[in-house]
């Protein structure tokens, strides 16, 4: 059982544009461990069985995409495809997604057998928040992730070193599309849950921790600025409106 702890926030650039895909089957636990990641500003995308997870692993491999995610968190007893198979399977497709193993088990032998399919570090169920974003925080060193230049996702390419976006498919000439800080955190947001639902209240959210204005123009606002400059440039536009104020980044 996760122990709620609240310890000093990590600076926002030691983990800046962190994406996290964390697979945890129990409700309770998976619930309580995105809540404590979100108070952190890092992204967690939460899917609890391991089929699903794999799901969108794969069609990314499928689509050629570079990692939607940063980190990845599995629990080693899912249904369907478990932790280990889902480590397993990354590694023998050549993915190196930072993979953190949470368990209940405690034997040697069964941390060893999770380090050997691919795991870069296994962590026991009844940690503390604390030690559970120190050591992905751990892994972010290990692999220089705590800065992400760019992103590339379907045929836009965020530049963080100067807000700008990239698309791959202009009828112009190349060029970088300069974007307000909010438009370029609500495409970064989109972005990082591709072809997912995502409400005008779960991007305010964002606004608020961010000490932002978040009122219900705002995001909209943002949405169809960002929109007028892809069509201006003659860029596909794969930002879709929904009725009753939700988005989706729609794969090109």
């Amino acid at each position: 059982m996760l122990i709620s702890q609240h310890p000093s926030r990590p600076t926002q650039k030691d983990h800046l544009h962190t994406s996290i895909l964390l697979v945890e089957g129990d409700l309770d636990f998976g619930a309580a461990i995105k809540r404590a990641l979100k108070q952190h500003d890092y992204l967690v995308n939460w899917v609890t069985d391991g089929s699903e997870a794999w799901t969108l692993l794969e069609n990314q491999l499928l689509e050629n995409q570079q990692n939607q995610y940063t980190l990845a968190i599995f629990d080693w007893m899912l249904p369907g495809v478990t932790g280990l198979e889902l480590c397993k399977r990354l590694r023998e497709t050549n993915n190196h997604l930072p993979v953190l193993m949470l368990t209940v088990k405690d034997r040697v032998e069964e941390k060893i057998i999770g380090l050997d399919v691919g795991a870069d570090d296994y962590l026991f169920k009844s940690c503390s928040i604390t030690e559970l974003v120190a050591r992905l925080q751990v892994l972010q060193r290990r692999y220089g992730l705590f800065q992400q230049p760019q992103k590339t996702v379907s045929n836009l390419t965020l530049n963080y070193n100067n807000n700008t976006v990239i698309s791959h498919d202009c009828a112009f000439e190349r060029q970088e599309i300069p974007l307000t800080n909010k438009e370029f955190y609500v495409l970064e947001y989109l972005m990082s849950y591709p072809n997912q639902i995502i409400t005008g209240d779960e991007i305010r959210t964002q606004f608020q921790k961010m000490n932002s204005e978040s009122c219900s123009c705002v995001v909209a606002t943002q949405v169809r600025t960002l929109r007028q400059k892809l069509t201006n440039c003659g860029c596909s536009n794969p930002i879709e409106a929904l009725q009753g104020s939700r988005y989706r980044f729609n794969l090109i």
